[in-house]
């Protein structure tokens, strides 16, 4: 699974193969690798989203829809996941939300 990691802006990318490597798996290696932890020591990725579905999604778009690649987007482990049918991962922190208060 090749990647990059941008320390600037908090992302991380993963590629893997949606003909032969399940998207799921590829998912929490990722994570795992942006949060620096080994991917068992993560929180279940059942408790966000269905892996079976992620799975499923990919192998269906690559039996219909050709060179067309989805996107399917969700939280987990604190990090934004965007996984692509053509087989892209990106991990990235979310975005920043302002702590101000008014009438600071």
């Amino acid at each position: 699974m090749p990647s990059t990691s941008d320390p600037s802006d908090r992302r991380y990318e993963a590629t893997f193969d949606p003909a032969g490597d399940s998207a799921s798996e590829a998912v929490l290696e990722a994570v795992g690798a942006a949060a620096g932890v080994d991917p068992l020591e993560l929180e279940p990725l059942y408790a966000v989203v269905d892996p079976d579905a992620i799975d499923a999604l990919c192998a269906h778009a690559r039996r219909t829809d050709g060179n067309r690649a989805h996107t399917l987007r969700f939280s987990y482990a604190g990090f934004d996941v965007d996984v692509r049918t053509d087989g892209r991962i990106r991990v990235s922190d979310p975005p920043a939300t302002s702590g101000a208060v008014a009438g600071d």
